[in-house]
């Protein structure tokens, strides 16, 4: 399974939770991914996954997954507005 979670307001949260769930969700084959409409220039440091950075666009043009975990669904489909 690949897995999308978004970082800000998600993985922040609760970073503790969320590094138990990678790492449990990797030990059983499947693939996390940080996926941040951030820029690359905004980067995210120390990352407990791979990151994508979208740019501002939709998270789904950019990143694939079977799998979103984000606290703002909206930005899946949806460009933000810069």
């Amino acid at each position: 399974m690949r897995i999308a979670l978004d970082y800000d307001n998600t993985y922040t949260l609760d970073p503790a939770l969320w590094d138990g769930f990678i790492a449990a969700a990797q030990q059983r084959g499947h693939v996390v991914q940080i996926v941040s409409m951030r820029y690359p220039h905004e980067s995210i440091d120390a990352a407990p996954a791979p990151v994508v950075y979208t740019s501002r666009k939709a998270k789904s043009g950019v990143a694939s997954a079977d799998v979103w975990i984000d606290d703002s669904p909206q930005w899946i489909y949806q460009d933000a507005v810069v």
